[in-house]
C-alpha cells in the first residue's frame, strides 16, 4: 500500500516535536529530514524511518504506561490514607466533644 505523503510528513513533524535522546531515533529523524528536502524518499527510506520510530515509540509507550500505572498506585495509596485520616479525625472530635460535656458537667456540678 503507498504511502500518504502528507501523512508522513505529518508524522515526521509530530515526532520532530518531541525531545529524543535516543542517538538511533535522532539519526533517523536527521536522515529521514534530508530525504524529504531531496524529494519523495525512497521506500527503503521511508521503511527505516518508520522502524526506527516504531521502535522509540513502542519502548517510550510502554515507559509512559508503567509511570501512569506507579502514579495511579500511589495517587490510590493517598486517596486511602486521606480517607483513614478523615475517619481518624471525625472519632477525634467525637471525643472531643464528649469530653468537653464531661468537663461542662463537671464544672456546673463544682460552681458554688
Amino acid at each position: 500500500m503507498p504511502i500518504d505523503d502528507a501523512r508522513l510528513s505529518a508524522l515526521f513533524e509530530e515526532v520532530g516535536r518531541f525531545y529524543i535522546t535516543d542517538r538511533a531515533m535522532r539519526h533517523a529523524q536527521t536522515r529521514f529530514a534530508a530525504a524529504l528536502q531531496r524529494g519523495t524518499p525512497t521506500h527503503e527510506e521511508i521503511e527505516a524511518y518508520l522502524r526506527t520510530a516504531r521502535r522509540y515509540f513502542t519502548g517510550f509507550a510502554r515507559e509512559a504506561r508503567a509511570h501512569l500505572a506507579d502514579v495511579e498506585k500511589r495517587l490510590a495509596r493517598v486517596s486511602q490514607l486521606q480517607f483513614n485520616l478523615s475517619a481518624e479525625r471525625g472519632v477525634a472530635a467525637r471525643r472531643v466533644a464528649v469530653t468537653q460535656g464531661v468537663l461542662s458537667n463537671l464544672a456546673e456540678l463544682e460552681e458554688p
